[in-house]
């Protein structure tokens, strides 16, 4: 088998991590499968997030904009889909990014929104391109 296996995510802050990425780990399919008190597992079935702390932080604050991860991306489902995540992502700590571009930041053919946390992580949700344009349609009936 080959493929990515999981993503580990040190945060400062678990119990702010877990409102934010729990939140959207959950409504994008995934399961909490993992639970402990520095930690949290999200298994998506063929991959998994985990968030965690760690006494070996060498500081307190994420900048994506520095050499690393700068943000992970995952499929959203429909059009529809997406459009709904994003249009309840603020209420869970989840700020827009790009909006006077969105859904096509990323290129005409991209469907996608970012958000980004509190702190400071960056997430970008993509629209499956193979859903067919009636999906969308009945999904806002």
């Amino acid at each position: 088998m080959k493929g990515l296996h999981h993503v580990e995510i040190w945060v400062p802050d678990l119990d702010e991590a877990v409102r934010s990425w729990g939140w959207l780990l959950t409504r994008l399919g995934l399961d909490l499968t993992g639970e402990w008190p520095d930690g949290r597992t999200w298994d998506s079935g063929s991959a998994y997030v985990t968030l965690t702390t760690s006494p070996n932080l060498s500081a307190t604050a994420h900048d994506r904009r520095r050499a690393g991860i700068n943000h992970l991306a995952f499929w959203g489902g429909t059009r529809a889909e997406v459009d709904s995540l994003l249009a309840d992502a603020d209420a869970h700590g989840w700020h827009p990014l790009y909006q006077e571009r969105y859904p096509f930041a990323g290129g005409p053919d991209h469907y996608a929104g970012w958000v980004e946390n509190a702190q400071g992580f960056k997430v970008e949700i993509v629209a499956d391109p193979s859903a067919p344009a009636s999906a969308d349609l009945r999904a806002d009936s």
